[in-house]
Order: C-alpha cells, then sequence, then structure tokens
C-alpha cells in the first residue's frame, strides 16, 4: 500500500494538484483498502466499490459530498494509477448532492464579526469578505498579487487552476500597508537567519534560483514559526495556518451572538451576495468569484433582497 500511495502522490503532483486534495484522495485510497481487509484493489470490482460506499452513507452517515468525494478518489485510483478498464465501475451511482442555499451574514454581522477579531485574523477575515476569496487563496496571497495602484488582487492558482483577478477594497489599503512592513521587517530578520526562502510554484526556483528570496515573492500572511513542506520537506516559513484562521472566526461568531451556522468561507457568500444587493451586473460578480459557470453565481440571485426569492411577506402589508 505505501507503493501504491506514492505513485498516487507523484501523479497528483505532475498534474499539480493541491496538497489538500492529494491528502484527501490518499486518505479514501487508504480506507477503501482497509475496508477489504488490504486486498489489492486489482482483486476488487464494482460490488466492492459499492459496498465502500454504502458503508459510508449507512454505518458512517456521511453527507453526499462526502460519498462522492470518496468515490473520485477510488476512480482516480483505478484510471489513473492502475489503468483498469472502467466498464465495471461506471454503474457505480453517485450520491446526488442537496442543493443547499448558501448562509449569507448581513452587514451588520459581517461588521459584528471583524470587531471580535484582532491583527492578522481581522485583515485576512477583512480580505475574505471585501475580496470574495476562499480560504486557501487569501492565505497563499504572495506581496506581487497585491497592485495598490490599480486597487486589485490578482489570485493565481484558483480552483480549477483558473487564475482571476478581485478587488481591493480601499478600506483595507492603509491596513494592509502597514501589515507588509512588519512583514518585511520578519523577512529581513529570516534572510539574516539564514532563511526567508520561499517555496516557488512549479519549477520557477531552477528558473531563477534565487526568487525565493526576494520580497515580491514573499507570503502576504506568513506563519509565526518555521515548519517542514509536506511534500519537499524544505523548512521555512509557510502561510498562516488555515486553522487558526478558522478557530479565530468560529470564535468571533460565538462572542458577536451570531447563530448562523457561518464559517470563512461565508464571508465569500456574503460578499457576492451584498454586490447582487448593490445593483452590480451578475456577469461582474461571476468574475469576481471565477465562477466558470454563470448558474453558479445565480444562486446568490435567491438569497439577496428581502426574504426568502427577495419577496417581502403579505403579513406586512396587513
Amino acid at each position: 500500500m505505501p507503493k501504491l500511495l506514492e505513485q498516487v502522490s507523484d501523479l497528483m503532483r505532475v498534474r499539480h494538484y493541491s496538497i489538500h486534495t492529494e491528502q484527501t484522495y490518499k486518505y479514501w485510497i487508504k480506507k477503501y483498502i482497509v475496508f477489504h481487509e488490504l486486498r489489492h484493489p486489482t482483486e476488487l470490482g464494482a460490488e466492492h466499490v459499492r459496498a465502500f460506499l454504502s458503508h459510508l452513507a449507512v454505518e458512517r452517515n456521511v453527507a453526499a459530498s462526502t460519498q462522492n468525494q470518496a468515490l473520485a478518489a477510488v476512480l482516480f485510483l483505478y484510471r489513473d494509477i492502475l489503468a483498469v478498464d472502467l466498464d465495471w465501475i461506471e454503474g457505480v451511482e453517485r450520491a446526488k448532492k442537496p442543493k443547499r442555499i448558501p448562509v449569507v451574514f448581513t452587514k451588520d454581522e459581517v461588521r459584528l464579526i471583524l470587531s471580535q477579531l484582532k491583527g492578522v485574523n481581522r485583515l485576512a477575515a477583512s480580505l475574505l469578505y471585501g475580496a470574495g476569496m476562499r480560504l486557501m487563496e487569501c492565505l497563499r496571497l504572495r506581496v506581487k498579487d497585491i497592485d495598490f495602484g490599480y486597487h486589485q488582487i490578482t489570485v493565481h492558482d484558483a480552483k480549477g487552476g483558473k487564475e482571476r483577478v478581485t478587488t481591493l477594497p480601499d478600506k483595507l489599503v492603509e491596513a494592509l500597508t502597514v501589515h507588509l512592513e512588519s512583514v518585511r521587517a520578519l523577512h529581513q530578520r529570516d534572510l539574516s537567519a539564514g532563511f526567508g526562502e520561499k517555496i516557488l510554484p512549479y519549477a520557477l526556483a531552477r528558473k531563477y534560483p534565487s526568487a525565493g528570496r526576494e520580497w515580491k515573492w514573499q507570503l502576504v500572511f506568513p506563519s509565526a514559526r518555521f515548519s517542514p513542506d509536506p511534500r519537499s520537506g524544505q523548512v521555512a516559513r509557510h502561510h498562516l495556518s488555515d486553522t487558526t484562521l478558522q478557530k479565530a472566526v468560529h470564535n468571533a461568531l460565538r462572542a458577536a451572538n451570531i447563530n448562523k451556522h457561518g464559517s470563512c468561507h461565508t464571508f465569500r457568500h456574503s460578499f457576492a451576495t451584498h454586490l447582487v444587493e448593490a445593483g452590480y451586473d451578475i456577469r461582474t460578480v461571476q468574475d469576481l468569484l471565477g465562477h466558470a459557470d454563470i448558474t453558479t453565481t445565480m444562486i446568490y440571485t435567491h438569497v439577496a433582497g428581502r426574504g426568502g426569492h427577495g419577496v417581502r411577506s403579505p403579513l406586512d402589508s396587513i
């Protein structure tokens, strides 16, 4: 099994999958093999895949999205690693993911939540809402990605390997400038201590050997400590932990007495909804969010406005 999982890692890195996707796929592939008592996947058939998925749904009571995630990992194993003919597995039915309206904070709720956050956590959460970024898009930002002149942020290697440009809120310009000054001082101290080199995407480190030490390639939200890279093993100061910001936002929600089931991603939903409410064209919102299909963006028209679907209750007119 270790050799099999190594093949999964190698191929996913060749295809530039994110580290989170790689870890998730390896987790489900390992679970699938262990569930079938360590039998090699080539000895298993469609009924074994169905049994595993049924186990997840019935005994572990996982959500449809989790079940589909596990199936995607198993399909990747057979199709891309083992090169097994998938005729027998195409009949495996995927669980239908229920359509849910996203949770959205009101502007007052956003203000309350941000008031409960301090320092770097407040700045990062403000960017999540003010620029509509996903959590990891924000944490992986580099200095060069922020254009103060044009008040825009370039998001590289987003979901699906895409790139887009989103807005830089005017209110965050001063706070970001001050923050980057402290980050630059930290970078200078790291360089003096023999560190300060950031891991560059793809093969840029070979093409530009000294680029990893340059200021423009430094992370906007660096970690407070050094740690080894999960892939290369290189010890460096990586980005702020996603768990740190998630916990901070969770605690802020409780402190603000907001009972919605919100998270860091809810800021992105709120960004889109408030733009629709402000009258921005849905195509503009789509571009800012980086959605490939406009129907994905259209969901925010259902939560914008007053009440369900923007409808005023007839009770209010009595």
